[in-house]
């Protein structure tokens, strides 16, 4: 059993639909053991469904569906209080339990450290101490940044102006505190810090982070204000400055590694004493660092500490707004979001903001911890996508200039090797109303950037993954109906980039790798480009995205250029070992590495392993495959399934190979790599390459595969508690996986508007499409067990294919699944029932 799931609860012991016997479940693989259950932080689902045996949950969909109903002797659930914020705190889910809203700027959370990957969202279940509470976090980044203008609220007469170490607390003004004291919801978080007895409660607006604090009786209760504080540490951060206005109120800016962060803090009560710091600064005639009633403090490592004589129970107020924009965008933020002192009415307008967002999607079913799990993957998936701008429209563009947003959000960060795959094509169904402004977002990018960028944090571009996959979240929304955005601009913008080096103003970096090699050879050389496979075979993807929007546009010989790109993926096939193989520049494969010990070569800058081994992942800068090996990377065609097929040699050959993925051993060649994570054999769900891997049986006449294995990685991947996440989330990516997976649909190809068949969850699930109009996906025997579909209907009428595009679920109705306990091998598996590939579509409009 991999350390990612030791102490979790396994999702078959939960107690599932209407609670059915532990006989009638789908008994786990022999390789899994039931293992004791961790602490959760409501009544477990057992104890919940049994008080709750014979009544009905039932949300219905804004908008469209009644009132929420309930029935319960006690209490009335809605869809938020089914959100746990601890879900993938532990292990490496990097997400926070902190207060935000959908979309919002502000994420205040705790943060434990800032220093390692582990801390990459601040915060680590496990740990057992609070540095403070910050106003900027990402929900599952593989990168440290964020944690900005933290606060801290400490008693006792000497002030610290320095964190302290885990090992030590009492060095520092960081705090023990016990898990029992610590809650969380959306929209809210409290804890009990355990050195200070203060009670430090967290709450949101969307720019304003809200925090009250209960002090015991004290002569001398402190509120830090850390301005040096960064997750990852702040070694290329620029100057910060800190300074009081008048006798309640601080304000300032921070430069985050390039990001301007300005805010500005105001207190319920008035300083009694203050001052400032400087941790840079530290000479024999200031050994502390820190200056008594200075108002004003400029440099990296500098603060700002305010002070008052408190009786126990006393409470103090602070609320941070920020805007990377000015420190006037920051006021104005403040007063249009929080003019009052009432924390109470900004947790409760937080709480329902949450609830009417998750009341999109109502489900029903008896087994609580499912709801558990998607409601909280629901709201990952909707925070992870936050606006940059102020309530003035402004926001910091690429260019470093201010702009003003008309009429739509601003959003700053697309992290879009991981969300193009799920949370974008999850947002076109539940989110319809923030697509085109996820475009316009990447349009003003592009315009002040003077180039289409790729992934990039905080609107500023930083060389990260390979791909080009801004434009797959551009092609889908386009196919999906939003269009409310500059079409033929953007075309020209990703023509550009996919047929030319950026111009001399922009980073190289800010280029497609190895393009040059990709137009003149059909693939990316290892022996010139890292990650030369994936980087050929993602563009490739990518090259038909664009084919697919020149054709919609009606440029025929662009569709033709780049329909015929997008068939390079099969330039890395190397038939003699059925792999995506890396290849030198004079097409050689490179060497398999058979007993050599492997090596690494260098051509001048350039550094790549010497030996083709199909189990390494290996890292930076070496490696052939991005976060995989070719075991993982065969299967990312997802444009040509079909394509692929024939090149493992027709169906069976292909389902054969698909079997043996998922029943092979998992170990892999050193260097170990910490992302191989949630694995099943090669298939690794704690990554993306492998998301769409389960759906691929639908595409050679095996579905009922297909749906065993979605519903398999869905149980053993997808769980209550800290643990419940088995890899880093990626801004929402993995809950998205979640959402679609267990309403029965997935999008293998973002750009087409397909969705593959799974299997679904719950006995029904249901959204508002628009006009009135509701889609509604039914199962009503589905269980652990009975996970396979025996027939299905849409709007009655019998339904006999592996898809379902997205005009069908547009137009409302009701797609209903008879499932079973055993496969029923003949449904979908027709010649005409599987999903579209190119290939198909090709050999289509031939005949």
């Amino acid at each position: 059993m991999n350390g990612q799931t030791q102490g979790l609860p396994l999702r078959n012991n939960c107690h599932c639909r209407g609670g059915a016997a532990a006989a009638d479940r789908l008994p786990p693989p022999s390789f899994i053991r039931p293992l004791p259950n961790v602490k959760n932080r409501s009544k477990s689902a057992f104890q919940f469904v049994q008080m709750l045996k014979k009544t009905t949950l039932y949300f219905f969909a804004v908008g469209i569906l009644s009132a929420s109903l309930f029935s319960c002797s006690t209490s009335t659930k809605e869809p938020v209080d089914y959100v746990d914020p601890f879900i993938g705190t532990d292990f490496f889910g990097h997400t926070f339990p902190g207060a935000t809203l959908p979309y919002g700027m502000v994420q205040l959370s705790p943060d434990h450290d800032v220093n390692g990957w582990t801390y990459a969202a601040g915060y680590a279940y496990p740990d057992s101490s609070i540095i403070g509470f910050s106003h900027t976090h990402f929900s599952g980044v593989g990168m440290t940044t964020g944690g900005d203008i933290l606060v801290m609220p400490t008693v006792g007469d000497k002030i610290q102006t320095s964190a302290g170490s885990k090992d030590n607390p009492d060095s520092g003004y960081r705090s023990r505190y016990d898990k029992k004291d610590e809650t969380a919801s959306p929209g809210y978080y409290s804890v009990l810090l355990k050195d200070t007895k203060i009670k430090a409660e967290l709450t949101a607006t969307k720019r304003v982070g809200v925090h009250r604090y209960t002090f015991p009786e004290s002569r001398k209760s402190t509120i830090l204000l850390d301005i040096g504080h960064e997750i990852g540490g702040n070694a290329t951060s620029g100057e910060s400055l800190v300074k009081m206005i008048n006798d309640s109120t601080l304000e300032g800016y921070k430069d985050a590694n390039g990001t301007m962060v300005y805010f500005v803090a105001k207190f319920s009560r008035p300083f009694e004493y203050y001052g400032t710091w400087d941790n840079d600064y530290i000479t024999p005639e200031s050994s502390e660092g820190y200056w008594p009633y200075k108002n004003e403090e400029k440099g990296l490592n500098v603060g700002f500490f305010v002070g008052y004589k408190t009786q126990k129970d006393d409470q103090v107020t602070v609320k941070v707004a920020i805007s990377h924009v000015s420190v006037e965008g920051a006021r104005k933020n403040l007063q249009a979001e929080v003019s009052h002192w009432d924390f109470d009415k900004v947790k409760n307008d937080a709480r329902n903001t949450w609830n009417e967002e998750l009341k999109r999607v109502a489900v029903k079913g008896n087994d609580e911890a499912q709801k558990q799990v998607f409601y909280t993957a629901f709201y990952r998936s909707l925070l992870a996508q936050y606006i940059g701008q102020d309530v003035d429209g402004q926001y910091m563009g690429m260019d470093k200039k201010v702009h003003t947003a008309l009429n739509y959000d601003f959003y700053p960060s697309f992290s879009c090797w991981d969300t193009y795959r799920t949370q974008h094509p999850l947002l076109t169904l539940v989110a319809p109303d923030h697509v085109n402004d996820f475009v316009k977002s990447i349009a003003a990018k592009t315009t002040e950037f003077g180039w289409l960028p790729a992934q990039h944090f905080r609107n500023t571009y930083r060389p990260s993954m390979v791909g080009d996959h801004l434009i797959p979240v551009i092609v889908d929304a386009y196919f999906k109906g939003y269009r409310d955005w500059d079409m033929e601009g953007l075309y020209a913008a990703m023509r550009r980039k996919a047929l030319e080096s950026p111009p001399a103003d922009i980073p190289a970096s800010a280029g497609r790798a190895g393009l040059a090699d990709y137009i003149r050879l059909g693939y990316a050389p290892a022996d010139r480009t890292t990650e030369s496979v994936p980087n050929t075979m993602e563009l490739a993807y990518d090259d038909w995205c664009i084919a697919r929007l020149a054709e919609a546009l009606g440029k025929k010989e662009d569709a033709e250029l780049f329909y015929k790109r997008a068939q390079n993926y099969k330039n890395v096939f190397d038939a003699s070992t059925m792999f995506m193989r890396p290849r030198r520049e004079n097409g050689a494969w490179l060497e398999a590495i058979g007993t050599n010990q492997q090596a690494i070569d260098s051509v001048g800058a350039h550094h790549y392993y010497r030996y083709f081994d199909p189990l390494l992942v290996g890292r930076r800068p070496n490696r052939h495959y991005t976060e995989s090996n070719a075991w993982q990377y065969l299967w990312s065609v997802q444009h040509d399934p079909a394509g692929l097929i024939q090149l493992l040699g027709g169906n069976q050959s292909f389902t054969q190979r698909l079997d043996t993925f998922f029943a092979m051993d998992a170990s892999i060649s050193t260097p170990k790599y910490v992302g191989v994570v949630g694995t099943i054999g090669q298939y690794v769900h704690g990554n993306q390459p492998s998301h769409h891997v389960a759906y691929l049986y639908n595409y050679a006449g095996a579905p009922w595969k297909t749906q065993y294995w979605a519903r398999e990685i869905m149980e053993r991947f997808y769980r209550t508690g800290p643990g419940g996440l088995c890899g880093n989330e990626d801004m929402g990516s993995l809950s998205s996986w979640y959402l679609l997976s267990s309403m029965g649909i997935y999008p293998v190809a973002p750009g087409s508007t397909q969705y593959t068949i799974g299997s679904p969850v719950f006995e029904e699930i249901a959204f508002n499409v628009g006009k009135d109009k509701t889609f509604k996906i039914t199962a009503p025997n589905t269980s652990s067990k009975n996970r396979y579909i025996q027939s299905a209907t849409l709007n009655g009428n019998p339904f006999d294919r592996s898809w379902i595009d997205h005009s069908e679920i547009m137009a409302g109705g009701e797609l209903v699944f008879v499932m079973g306990p055993e496969p029923n091998k003949a449904w979908a598996a027709g010649k005409d029932a599987a999903p579209y590939s190119q290939t198909k579509q090709s050999l289509a409009s031939r005949e």
